[in-house]
């Protein structure tokens, strides 16, 4: 027997390790499996939450529209510019949806910008933070009225132009003023987050931070608004809704 256990110990051996190297082959094959399997499920995951995501913009958007007076359409954003200072996205509606230049373009929040560019099945829009972005606005509180410009960076905005006596405080809403041929009276457009007099000048230093998630929304509103003038303007209204 010892003789036999002798004779036989090398093929046992080799046999031994040849199931260890198959059984290490089919560990390492059978974990880049489920490694692949993780990543993919992980992927699912992600794509469920965006969809998810959109789904839920989506109902807000749709919630939204019920104080908007006027047709709307649902868009999707396609490309954000990258360019310093300008804020500019690229929409997937154009003119065989009847875009035209100046409709105003919102999210459930209030106003992000206005359609600057159509082509046939795509448009461009300016959004408020652009700096050659300017809106009419008016404070909720007391009704003064001024002039919201962009100043190129992501959620900042300024209002020009206001007398530092002019009672504006921190945390005053502003909307649209009506003014100009774009955007209805009414529709949120910021909050006042600075005020600081400005020294050597009789105005205002004001910042604005803009009510629409110009920098998160993928799904947006293009209105076709039931627009109410508002003739009233002021020389520095004028200039400034006249250019857009």
């Amino acid at each position: 027997v010892p003789i036999q256990y002798v004779v036989n110990f090398p093929v046992a051996f080799l046999n031994w390790t040849e199931d260890t190297l198959t059984s290490r082959q089919q560990l390492i094959k059978d974990n880049t499996h489920l490694k692949a399997q993780l990543i993919l499920l992980e992927a699912r995951l992600q794509q469920q939450n965006a969809i998810e995501a959109d789904n839920q913009q989506l109902k807000a958007l749709l919630r939204s529209t019920s104080g908007v007076q006027g047709k709307v359409l649902e868009a999707q954003l396609l490309a954000v510019a990258s360019e310093p200072s300008v804020r500019q996205v690229v929409l997937n509606k154009g003119t065989v949806d009847h875009v035209y230049i100046g409709q105003p373009v919102i999210d459930p929040y209030g106003v992000i910008g206005q359609v600057i560019e159509v082509g046939k099945l795509t448009s461009r829009a300016m959004l408020l933070t652009d700096a050659q972005s300017a809106i009419p606005v008016q404070v909720l509180r007391t009704g003064v009225r001024s002039i919201a410009v962009g100043e190129g960076v992501l959620d900042s905005m300024r209002l020009l132009h206001v007398p530092e006596t002019t009672d504006i405080r921190v945390g005053d809403q502003l909307i649209t003023s009506g003014l100009g041929q774009h955007f209805p009276y009414g529709y949120p457009v910021g909050k006042v987050v600075t005020v600081n007099k400005d020294p050597g000048s009789t105005f205002m230093d004001i910042k604005v931070l803009p009510s629409g998630h110009l920098n998160h929304s993928r799904l947006v509103l293009l209105v076709w608004p039931v627009v109410t003038m508002n003739t009233s303007a002021t020389q520095t209204e004028k200039k400034y809704v006249s250019k857009k």
